[in-house]
Formats: structure tokens, sequence, C-alpha cells
């Protein structure tokens, strides 16, 4: 495969969105689900406008760095918008780092304009974040700080009125014009961590994006007026590619959740806005699939029923069809990723031919690595490497055997900000981005991509055998009244860290004197179904949730015992 690294992207980013807004101008573009306030592509390219305007008064220069902080809203995604079609770049920040991480990310980021949600305002302090001269509430627009040699209260309070000025005739499709930049400029600087000395800001170019979005335009993922519903953290790169890059590309319109998505808010928004496709990350399926289907098939008749060839096959549609009226009825296909799916969920998912397909990415891809159409996807994989935009190979010690994950190609970043030592420790001269996944290749045509898990995590057992705790969770997870587990190594034995289902155990009134025998009984269970170097010797109950990181992953190098 020859992957395009020096093709010209044309037509360009910009010239993308141009496009979208002329073509689309009076279409639905975004709505706010909790204010029901909802924005035409025209509205949406007169506030980019408009925030041009006040780029230009305020002094900001292509490649200057703008930051963004607070949760998905209708401001936000104007921000970012004007701030990749100005030629500035963009700095999201989770706004689930804390205040300190995200103080630390705003100063080594050197960006000197914020944007700022009003409770994360107050939670801030200037003295962290010396480069900041300007600070604009996403909630009101309102200027919350100024240095003194700009006097931005002024400029924001004469924005519209200099508007009226600059278009005297109204703002049309036609005033529409974004210039375009270099496709190896710099459009975003993505944090995989706030925590200081640990974070590392992924420099994402022109190049990386138009990779992603042609990607998903050439995919038809989303097409003019179809529907999307936005529940993912538009700051991480999953989101943020194709919850809102992809989507206003092509004139669709995109509806934010705005909040949590908890399972019954998340269903009740599915069902109003009916989206022709989902985004979604792994844990937020599973708790839908444990509280629709899990009670479902767990019945004593269903069980049996399921066990019998032919009427297995009768009961599939009911419960794959209750499950597509969940999700709004009207989806293309659901597309996970960010973390690895439940196995069991995803063989019965696969098995009812629930229109699911897994794809694989990292933030330093911008996200997107391997994708396939959930009718040809195959189960256990993560899709087929992006056939010419990326390439994919395995370093292992011998051929077919599992081994590190590495690839090239369109999307890959440009390194990460200000840490070329880190750069180089991920890219390799010939280009090569290592993952730090491991897996097999297969399919076809070899590059359909098979993860284990990931390099640090894999486990060395006393016989030498690898060990991917990944896997061994993935059962464990599924087992009665077990919410989250974490299997570790210790003195040589594999031991489970067991976070209980609090909920499922109110409900069937299991208190927590029980709770010991049933998680022996699991791990009895356990070790019937994984291989004699993976099983279990403890389980260890927890009394708190573990940490996540903003994508839900466990943070498992925290000490958790």
């Amino acid at each position: 495969m020859t992957i395009p690294y020096n093709t010209k992207c044309s037509p360009s980013v910009n010239e993308i969105y141009q496009q979208s807004m002329r073509q689309n101008f009076d279409l639905p573009c975004l709505s706010d689900f909790s204010t029901r306030e909802t924005l035409t592509y025209g509205d949406f390219a007169r506030r980019i406008a408009m925030k041009h305007l006040l780029f230009k008064q305020l002094g900001v220069k292509p490649g200057d760095k703008i930051a963004l902080l607070g949760k998905n809203n209708i401001n936000w995604v104007v921000t970012f918008m004007a701030t990749i079609t100005y030629g500035a770049v963009i700095v999201p920040i989770l706004s689930d780092f804390n205040s300190i991480d995200a103080q630390h990310i705003v100063n080594h980021s050197d960006a000197a304009v914020l944007f700022v949600s009003d409770s994360i305002w107050n939670d801030v302090s200037l003295d962290y974040m010396p480069g900041v001269k300007v600070a604009i509430s996403l909630d009101s627009l309102n200027c919350l700080y100024s240095a003194d040699e700009l006097d931005a209260k002024n400029i924001l309070d004469r924005l519209q009125h200099e508007f009226n000025l600059a278009y005297p005739k109204g703002f049309n499709a036609d005033d529409v014009v974004y210039q375009s930049f270099p496709d190896d400029s710099v459009a975003i600087i993505n944090y995989t961590s706030g925590t200081t000395g640990f974070s590392k800001g992924v420099m994402l170019t022109m190049r990386s994006l138009w990779g992603n979005i042609t990607f998903g335009m050439k995919s038809k993922l989303h097409w003019r007026a179809s529907r999307a519903l936005s529940f993912l953290p538009l700051a991480h790169a999953y989101g943020c590619a194709f919850d809102m890059l992809v989507p206003i590309a092509v004139g669709t319109h995109l509806t934010l959740l705005g909040r949590q998505p908890a399972p019954r808010i998340l269903l009740q928004a599915l069902a109003e806005v009916r989206p022709s496709l989902i985004i979604c990350v792994p844990l937020i399926l599973e708790k839908i699939y444990k509280r629709m289907i899990v009670p479902v098939i767990t019945k004593r008749t269903m069980r049996w029923a399921l066990a019998i060839p032919f009427v297995d096959r009768a009961i599939y549609p009911v419960i794959r069809k209750k499950l597509i009226d969940a999700f709004g009825g009207e989806f293309s296909q659901v597309i996970v990723g960010g973390a690895p799916l439940n196995p069991e969920v995803e063989d019965f998912l696969c098995r009812i031919k629930f229109p699911l397909t897994v794809g694989y990415g990292m933030t330093e891809c911008g996200p997107l690595i391997s994708y396939t159409y959930y009718e040809q996807f195959i189960p256990t994989s993560s899709g087929r490497t992006l056939p010419g935009l990326m390439e994919a190979k395995i370093i292992s010690e011998k051929p077919g055997q599992p081994g590190e994950i590495v690839v090239r190609g369109t999307n890959v970043m440009a390194g990460y900000y200000k840490k070329p030592d880190e750069t180089a420790n991920i890219i390799d001269e010939d280009g090569w981005l290592h993952t730090g996944d491991m897996g097999t290749l297969g399919g076809p045509d070899g590059q359909t991509i098979f993860i284990r898990g990931r390099y640090k995590t894999m486990l060395l057992s006393s016989t030498g055998q690898n060990i991917y705790p990944e896997e061994i969770e993935g059962k464990l997870n599924n087992m009665p009244y077990v919410a989250e587990s974490l299997i570790v190594m210790r003195d040589g034995h594999l031991a489970a860290l067991v976070y209980p289902d609090s909920e499922q155990c109110d409900k069937d009134e299991i208190s927590d004197s029980q709770l010991p025998e049933i998680m022996e009984n699991n791990r009895v269970e356990l070790n019937k179904i994984v291989a004699p170097y993976e099983r279990v010797d403890s389980i260890k109950l927890m009394e708190q949730e573990f940490e996540k990181t903003p994508k839900r992953s466990i943070k498992r190098f925290r000490k958790h015992i």
C-alpha cells in the first residue's frame, strides 16, 4: 500500500467547510438538547465570522494558540470551528481535568486567549496562566479578564456594531470565505493527560484533520440533512472528529446532549433525535446492554429457549429490534471506539446481527487508524487499516505471534508540543508510530487489526506465558454483581480487584456480607473459562470506583490497593 504522505490535501479542510456552509446555509446545523436552541448553517457561519472579527481585533494571528475549556455547547463548537478556519491553533481541554491540570495545559500550550465556562473560571487562577491576555465566558461571551494593553471588554461590547459595518447588506452565503493554510500547519494541540510533567500535547495538522474528515465523508458516515447526537466529549479526538468535524463538513444536523450520558438520559435523547449514526464508547454500550438485554436473556425460560437450535434464531430478531428501537430506530450502524469492547457483549450483538462495528485509533492519529463498515466487520477485530491513508505492521519476535502494532500515514500527528524526545520515542526514523498496543494483522488483505491488549499492561506468568489482563477482565465483568474489575499481579499470582454493581445489589437486596461468597463463586466460574495460566487466585472487593480517564478507561497504573 502506498501512503500519500506528501499528497496535497485537496480540497483543503477550510475549503471543505466553506463549501458546506454555503451549500447548507438554510439547513439546521447545531441544536442544544437542554436549551432547545438551534442554529442553521447560516447562523453558525455568521457566528464564526463574528469570532474571526473578534480574533482580528484582539490581535490574534494564524498560528496563535486559543484554549477552550468547558463542556459541550453551541458556543464551544463555534469557538472551535472559528479558530481552525481562522488559522489559529485550538487547544481543547477536557472539562474533567481538575483546575491545576487545566491551568498547566493552558500555560504549557502558550495560549494567549482562553474561552472558559463560568463554573470552571471560578476555580482557576491567572497566577498559574501568565500568558493569558484575554479570558472570555463560554456561557455569556462576556469578558472575564483582559490584560492592561487590551481593552477586550470594549471590543466585545462593540463587536455586533463592527460586524454590521463589515457586512452592511447582511451576512449571506457568498460572504463565507475561509483562507486555506499549509497542510502541515498545526490546527489542534490535543492533550492526552492533564497531569503536570506527564501531559503531552498532540500536534494535529491540517493534513491529519483532512485524512479523518475526508475518510468520514467518502465512507458516508454522515450525509447532508442526516441527524447526529453528540454525547462524547468534543475535546477528545474521537468525539471531535466524528461527532463534529465530519458532520459539519457534510451538512448534518448535530444535536449536543451537553450532559453526562447516563443510560436513562441518553435513551431519551436517542428516541427524540433518532440519529442516523451513533458514535459510542464501550462503557456506554455495555451499560445499555446490561440494563436492557441481560435481564431478558438471563430469565430461566429465555435461557432454555436460546439453548435450542433454530428457536434461538426466532428470538434474536425480537431482541435486535428492541435494541435498535432503543437507539432511535433510524441509524445505519453503531461505531464503537476509544477502548476495547467487552468480548461477551460483542459476541452477543454480532449473533443477533445488531449493526455494530468496532474501530481503532488514538489521539496521535486524530484519531482514526482502522474501521470497517458493519456489514464487512470481522468480529473480535478493530476494523481494516484505512486504505490509502494509513498502513500498519506488527513488530514481534516470531511471525504470526502478537506484537506491537505500529502505523504510519496521513493521519499521524506532527509530534508532541515542546517534547522532541517524547516524539522521537514514539515515531521512529521511518515514520512508524509505535502505538503501545499488542495485536496481530489478518483479514483478506492482511490489514485488519486484532488487538490483544496494551503492551505496557501485558503480564508475564511464572511459566513465561503472556497474559493480557483486559481479556480476563472482559469475562469477569459479565459475572453477577461485577460493575468493573482490574486484574493485577501480586507475588507471582493473579488477583482481581472488583468494584461491585451497587445498583443491581440494591435491586436484588444483596447485602455487603453476601458479596464475598458471590465473588468467590465468580472466581471459580471464571477459572473454568480462562487458560490455566490466566486463573485468578483471589478477588478483593473495592469500596470505590476505579479512577478513570476522561474517556472512561480505568487508570491502570494508579495505586488501587
